[in-house]
């Protein structure tokens, strides 16, 4: 590489892609491909976004003070202890910023998400991949593998692709075997679609906790994905930090008044996860009845393993699956080759989907 040289680990990064939107030609799609929320947005957060048009040319409110006190008052939390950003992505990386570099490593679950990868190389820390048990986060390997130069362990739960999580019980054993100078992230994005009384999205642990911050997104059941809209709970010290290195204005107004439209939109909050409640099982229970292998999932999404056989493998399936305009996301990235991750849709997208599948089950490969 001629000119200026960046730092190490910036060359190793493929860049992120996100689920695919759309086919060659402008063929019409049912996107199921990036986990975003099937019903959208609510009315009240739509109605508050436009309602900040008018006031375009004013710089945001670069502390969030009105969605951070809402945040707290709807989870209980402090509003001191909160930082919005520009998605959880933004968190992700401003985290890893301030608390690795060069020399240093980053830890996750072998199939976590992607972004904790790339923001430790980014910063030119080490990633650390430690291995699953059934496509589940290992507290066990995790630990084996914290060093003295682990900075960083990240902990998506749920954990996207795979739908899996960790109980609240094994995240405080995660916890109690960490040494103080580690900062453990709970990447909760999905946290809302949990029903299990044992699940824990992190919240006391980052509350009490020095060296723990837990992340969430307002892109999963909020349905504002295309806002980047996210927030952090952190200790005093870590959000001090975050606070110095975020930009001054990280969050734009319109996005900040829609997130607090959207979380006194109680009913559609509800809606959301009704409509997931009903629909993750059927899909299960639908792909499972073709003899396809779907992953237990608490996400808005499944993990679907094919046949590893030319002509009925996951690359097989997604190709017919595009074929018959129908988008979901292909693994390969996340080691998963023989997966397709599939988003929860609306009723006829999900019977569409389920038909495509079952043609290509059916039919003759080659």
């Amino acid at each position: 590489m001629s000119g200026p040289r960046p730092r190490p680990g910036i060359l190793e990064i493929k860049p992120y892609v996100g689920g695919k939107a759309e086919l060659s030609g402008g063929r019409p799609v049912l996107k199921l491909s990036s986990n975003e929320s099937a019903i959208g947005p609510s009315p009240k957060a739509i109605a508050a976004y436009r309602e900040e048009a008018a006031r375009l040319h004013r710089y945001p409110d670069g502390a969030c003070t009105a969605l951070r006190r809402k945040i707290a008052q709807r989870h209980n939390l402090d509003a001191e202890r909160i930082v919005c950003g520009a998605g959880s992505d933004e968190l992700i990386g401003l985290l890893v910023r301030a608390f690795a570099g060069p020399g240093d490593e980053v830890l996750y679950s072998a199939h976590g998400f992607l972004m904790y990868r790339l923001a430790a190389l980014a910063a030119g820390a080490h990633p650390v991949a430690a291995p699953e048990t059934d496509l589940r986060a290992d507290v066990d390997a995790l630990l084996a593998r914290v060093t003295s130069r682990t900075r960083i362990l990240f902990l998506a739960n749920p954990n996207n692709p795979t739908g899996s999580y960790l109980t609240g019980p094994e995240l405080s054993r995660l916890h109690a075997g960490l040494p103080e100078d580690v900062l453990l992230v709970i990447d909760a994005a999905y946290a809302e679609f949990v029903d299990d009384a044992a699940y824990s999205a992190g919240e006391e642990l980052a509350s009490t906790c020095a060296n723990v911050v837990m992340c969430r997104t307002f892109s999963k059941l909020h349905g504002l994905a295309a806002l980047r809209l996210g927030w952090m709970l952190g200790s005093d010290d870590v959000v001090d930090v975050i606070n110095r290195t975020r930009g001054p204005f990280n969050v734009g107004q319109p996005a900040q008044a829609a997130g607090v439209a959207a979380l006194d939109d109680l009913e559609h909050q509800d809606r959301a996860r009704a409509h997931n409640r009903r629909w993750l099982p059927w899909l299960q229970d639908a792909i499972s009845a073709l003899g396809l292998k779907v992953w237990p999932s608490v996400g808005n999404f499944l993990l679907v393993e094919f046949p590893r056989e030319p002509g009925r493998d996951a690359a097989a399936g997604n190709a017919a699956l595009e074929r018959a305009g129908v988008l979901v996301r292909e693994m390969h990235a996340y080691g998963l080759g023989h997966c397709l991750r599939i988003t929860v849709g609306l009723e006829d997208e999900n019977r569409r989907l389920v038909a495509a599948l079952e043609d290509f089950v059916r039919r003759e490969p080659g």
